[in-house]
């Protein structure tokens, strides 16, 4: 090879070395800063108090219009680090229909200052399913809404949409991000008290339970509106309500109820996962599904590879809280699989639930019964949820 030649290709290799080096260096550069990133989150969630963790795992419910800093709800805030409340327009124990809503100002006012005085975005939770079930009441200023049976019997995904995104736009703008709905509960039984007689299911189709559930929680995500679906393994199937005792569904329950569960975790579209109390033999020979690792973690987490947050029904129903005591509930809920315990403090009202459940929660990790890894697990659920939770704070 002549040597201008030579000179020629090595000034070649010489100038396209500055660029690999560049490539490498950017590479290791992006490499170094992701996994320094990834260790800085680890870290951070080992280094939270567990406090912090189990506060996060607690969402209660309080009375109040308004909150100021001798508030319960604000001290439980701010001393338990609770991660959520719960709001209602009537108050079941006093019979009283002043709760924690009056009007959209009110209700505007009441949620920014909860979020205020919480250093962790708070989950302002309602049951906002439309119709019966429906705490935004036209008598306060809201706009009407219409229930998931109407929904489900014109099915027409257009229908659905309007209401969806009204639903979603009166939440946002009040400052709720997250909706114990949409009910995929299929409509087994008609009678149900507390399903369908209460006009809570789209429908007995599994299809058309899926098809309206995705349109709705579709729409509330548009508007930064969390869901939690419900209730499972199902409820459709019950003859008695588990607000008023224990539930058998143990001869009336299906397989074909888990249907939507499993279609809408495959598609995606599950930000929560609501239990039922209900109590199946043929799943769990011992515990009603809140309780239950084989309903949990057996069919849910590992059948339905499901591991988003699970969240509670209340607690405070009596088919729980008439046959377990509350350390017993509380135990075997989180070793069942529950990241989120619901004390909605609406069939009866316990003002310091949160110290106690937290106290509880934390004396079972001392002790062993729960793992620290356990309480990790949830909190890594719920901490990755609350990235895409919507704040409306002053």
């Amino acid at each position: 090879m002549h040597p201008k030649n030579k000179d020629k290709n090595r000034n070649r290799r010489y100038t396209r070395y500055p660029a690999r080096i560049f490539v490498i260096f950017c590479t290791l550069f992006f490499a170094v800063v992701t996994s320094t990133s990834c260790l800085s989150s680890v870290s951070k969630q080992k280094n939270e108090s567990l406090d912090v963790k189990i506060g996060q795992m607690i969402l209660i419910g309080f009375r109040g219009l308004s909150v100021d800093e001798q508030s319960p709800i604000i001290q439980d805030i701010r001393r338990w680090h609770i991660g959520g409340v719960i709001l209602f327009d009537y108050d079941v124990p006093l019979k009283r229909p002043v709760r924690n809503i009056a009007s959209p100002k009110q209700l505007q006012t009441l949620t920014a200052s909860l979020q205020k005085a919480s250093s962790i975005p708070l989950f302002i939770a309602i049951d906002q399913e439309g119709g019966k079930v429906n705490r935004l009441k036209e008598k306060f200023g809201f706009p009407p809404s219409v229930s998931e049976q109407y929904l489900g019997s014109l099915n027409n995904v257009e229908v659905t949409k309007h209401y969806a995104v009204q639903t979603a736009r009166t939440l946002s703008s009040n400052g709720i991000n997250l909706n114990f709905a949409p009910v995929v509960d299929l409509n087994m039984n008609p009678d149900n008290p507390v399903i369908g007689n209460l006009e809570r299911s789209f429908s007995d189709n599994p299809m058309v339970v899926t098809d309206q559930a995705i349109t709705m929680i579709d729409t509330f995500h548009e508007y930064g509106i969390l869901s939690a679906i419900k209730h499972f393994p199902g409820h459709g199937s019950s003859t008695a309500d588990s607000h008023q005792g224990f539930v058998d569904v143990t001869n009336t329950w299906s397989a074909i109820e888990l249907k939507p569960f499993n279609t809408l975790i495959k598609a995606g579209k599950c930000d929560m996962v609501m239990t039922a109390h209900v109590f199946n033999e043929t799943l769990d020979p011992k515990w009603p599904a809140t309780l239950s690792y084989n309903v949990l973690t057996e069919i849910l987490r590992h059948g339905l590879h499901y591991d988003g947050v699970i969240i509670s029904d209340d607690m405070q129903m009596k088919a729980i809280s008439s046959f377990y005591g509350l350390e017993t509930a509380i135990k075997m809920a989180i070793l069942a699989g529950i990241d989120i315990l619901v004390f909605p403090n609406n069939s009866v009202f316990q003002e310091d639930i949160a110290a106690r459940t937290i106290t509880i929660i934390k004396n079972c990790v001392s002790q062993g019964i729960i793992s620290e890894n356990r309480i990790n697990e949830s909190y890594r659920r719920i901490t990755k949820l609350k990235e895409h939770v919507k704040i409306h704070a002053e």
